[in-house]
């Protein structure tokens, strides 16, 4: 029997994407059908879906792993998993394999023919969340077309903030969108959640505000690209200063880990009494709860946690968790 992740049929790319990405994909055995699910075989690890245990059978592969392209001594400081956008990888390179660079970009290339192109990834920087990104292998650019839950989503990873891990994530939040509700995403980017929600949902509007006009620029492309421009408006700007001219929404979204109590007060303000506000924030795991209370005493406005949960780790000593607050 093989351990495997059970996850509907059309959230089934998403979630494979997602453990390939976090090196939880068991690449030696078959997808297997499950009525209307699909169980994906997976590595010992912790994930976000339904745990089971099937006769996934085994089957032959093309070498797929770039690491076996080198010497078994320096395996060990090669990448373990790196991101895909569209045919863009992005990879953090160890300093000490970093004169390998091209050589592991190549590889990457080699063994994955959706990848186009390969950049190194050189780390966040800037209010706006861009990678510093060097382009190691391939080309063609960074600018590339992302496919997410039935949706394509036009982006720049060089140029605008966008992380594909938050797949799930975005399917988790459109699952929970009644119909007829007002939407506000207050740190939009691109619009890959507007773009989900309306795909998966039936909202009446939807709200997706930023500050970065290149992430402006692709998101009303990305509205217009998937036909969703009677339900989203794109709007250009500082959250707080935009807010104050939107509706009061059921839902709220904040997208923004480190400075995300920064703008509590904010985003509960614009939610209507039984809305729900959607964040991140970055805190020791056993220290969750008690960051959550003292943000909300700060901001004032009555709320209640309806969910609290770690989503990947942060540090050593720190995670990134999400949280979603109910006002009251």
């Amino acid at each position: 029997m093989v351990r495997c992740a059970r996850v509907p049929k059309e959230r089934g790319e998403e979630a494979r994407g997602f453990l390939a990405s976090e090196g939880l994909l068991d690449i030696d055995h078959s997808i297997v059908r499950d009525g209307d699910f699909l169980c994906i075989p997976v590595l010992e690890g912790r994930m976000p879906y339904e745990e089971v245990f099937v006769d996934a059978p085994a089957v032959k592969r093309k070498k797929t792993d770039f690491r076996t392209m080198f010497p078994e001594p320096i395996r060990g400081d090669l990448p373990h998993s790196f991101d895909v956008v569209g045919d863009v990888a992005i990879v953090r390179i160890d300093d000490a394999v970093a004169h390998l660079a091209e050589d592991i970009g190549e590889a990457m290339i080699a063994v994955n023919g959706r990848i186009r192109a390969v950049y190194r990834d050189m780390g966040v920087k800037g209010d706006l969340r861009i990678r510093e990104l060097v382009e190691i292998a391939g080309g063609g650019g960074s600018e590339t077309v992302h496919r997410e839950s039935g949706v394509r989503i036009k982006t720049d990873p060089g140029k605008v903030y966008f992380n594909p891990r938050l797949a799930t994530e975005r399917a988790r939040i459109a699952s929970l969108v009644r119909d007829g509700e007002t939407v506000i995403d207050l740190f939009a980017g691109v619009a890959p959640l507007p773009l989900v929600i309306c795909k998966l949902a039936s909202p009446s509007a939807v709200y997706a505000v930023d500050l970065n006009p290149t992430a402006v620029a692709y998101a009303r492309e990305n509205v217009a690209m998937n036909r969703f421009g009677d339900a989203i408006t794109v709007l250009e700007g500082d959250a707080a200063e935009v807010a104050k001219g939107l509706p009061q929404a059921d839902r709220v979204v904040m997208n923004i880990p480190h400075n995300s109590f920064q703008f509590l007060g904010l985003g509960l303000s614009k939610l209507k009494v039984g809305g729900t506000l959607h964040t991140y924030f970055v805190s020791g795991v056993d220290e969750a709860g008690e960051t959550v209370a003292a943000a909300l005493a700060a901001a004032g406005i009555p709320a209640r946690v309806s969910s609290l949960s770690e989503m990947k780790t942060y540090s050593p000593n720190s995670s990134v968790h999400s949280v979603d607050l109910v006002r009251e």
